[in-house]
């Protein structure tokens, strides 16, 4: 992690930019570097000034973050890219991450949670944000190892899981009885030493068993 993080913040409201602004400029290892109000102009300050972490709002005018999000990750790939939102739906975080977001918080987090993950992305490591919670979703090497005990109708509820789409329509899309999908998410949870469906998709993705697709979400 470097000793002075360099940051963008990215949201539609001044007050709220002016106000993350003040509280991590006050933080001895952290430095704002950019400010973004637009989608486009978010793509455009990270490949401006590179910055190590990204803080990202989804609802912007013009290019929303969903779409800058992706256009960060292909001309910045060393950027981590923080969401703070205050969209806490399973779809959007899903959606988020598969675009390339590291973690995901919401903007009921206080000032020293938000410090925090930036802290963390800086290092590579993920936080997301489940309710008011913040809890870290570590993709340890024992799970990575995981992957390669799951069975090949495992590996394929992955990546649906990492999709978004919810047991019924698994059910439908491998045209397997609904309680038979349970059983197998249930397994690749024990597998992978995981919790819940977003520690897997995130797993997922970050192993490339899926592909982002804009209009995805």
């Amino acid at each position: 992690m470097p000793d002075q993080i360099r940051i963008c913040i990215a949201d539609d409201h001044a007050v709220v930019r002016q106000g993350l602004r003040a509280f991590l400029n006050s933080q001895p290892d952290i430095d704002v570097v950019a400010e973004a109000a637009t989608g486009s102009d978010t793509v455009a300050q990270a490949q401006r000034f590179n910055p190590d972490v990204m803080l990202v709002d989804l609802m912007m005018p013009g290019t929303d973050g969903f779409e800058a999000i992706h256009r960060i990750r292909q001309c910045c790939p060393d950027t981590a890219i923080v969401v703070l939102t205050s969209f806490s739906a399973e779809g959007q975080v899903l959606r988020a991450l598969r675009a390339g977001a590291l973690s995901y918080l919401l903007k009921d987090a206080d000032a020293l949670q938000i410090a925090a993950a930036i802290r963390k992305a800086a290092r590579g490591e993920p936080v997301i944000a489940t309710g008011a919670i913040l809890k870290p979703t570590r993709i340890a090497g024992e799970q990575a190892s995981g992957l390669g005990r799951l069975t090949n109708r495992e590996l394929e509820v992955l990546q649906l899981i990492a999709d978004g789409l919810s047991n019924a329509l698994i059910a439908q899309r491998l045209v397997i009885g609904e309680g038979t999908v349970k059983t197998h998410v249930n397994n690749i949870l024990s597998k992978l030493h995981l919790t819940d469906r977003t520690q897997a998709a995130v797993l997922a993705w970050r192993h490339s068993l899926v592909e982002y697709h804009p209009d995805s979400g």
